[in-house]
């Protein structure tokens, strides 16, 4: 998987933490992820189709996402209900939407994400490596795993 496809979506979350959240957080060391399983129980899904095809897929815990959606509406969130669970999908479009425009590929259609709460598989597309890079936040970790390949037309 080519690192021109991955930095944007790393580069987009890091965007949002420092500039629309305010949340400190660091890049934990990536590895390889096995299984479908996410880590945690939230997951914001983005789907690439055309030239690029797979999924970046944003992880996180109850309690990363109550942090996360308390910091972007500025106002205590402590139930992860209907409304947060809107929110946290916000935040994972605002993720796509900023990547999409530093993705190099023409030709590639980044979808809207979807929100997937509780325990849950991922449908990562087979035979295809998939990168796992924590980011840590002082309330724990959340994870962005990205399962991504060029086509050959």
């Amino acid at each position: 998987m080519d690192v021109q496809y991955i930095n944007p979506f790393v580069n987009a979350v890091k965007n949002l933490f420092n500039t629309m959240i305010e949340v400190p957080f660091k890049l934990g060391k990536p590895s390889l992820k096995k299984g479908n399983v996410p880590s945690y129980e939230i997951s914001s899904i983005i789907g690439l189709s055309g030239t690029v095809t797979g999924c970046v897929v944003i992880n996180l815990s109850k309690e990363i996402a109550l942090q996360l959606v308390s910091a972007l509406i500025g106002d205590e969130v402590t139930e992860l209900d209907d409304d947060c669970t809107d929110a946290i999908g916000e935040i994972a479009n605002m993720i796509a939407g900023n990547a999409k425009t530093d993705f190099p590929s023409e030709g590639t259609s980044i979808s809207v994400p979807s929100v997937v709460v509780g325990k849950h598989k991922v449908s990562y597309p087979s035979g295809l490596p998939i990168i796992s890079i924590p980011c840590i936040t002082d309330k724990g970790e959340l994870v962005i795993d990205i399962a991504l390949k060029k086509n050959n037309k």
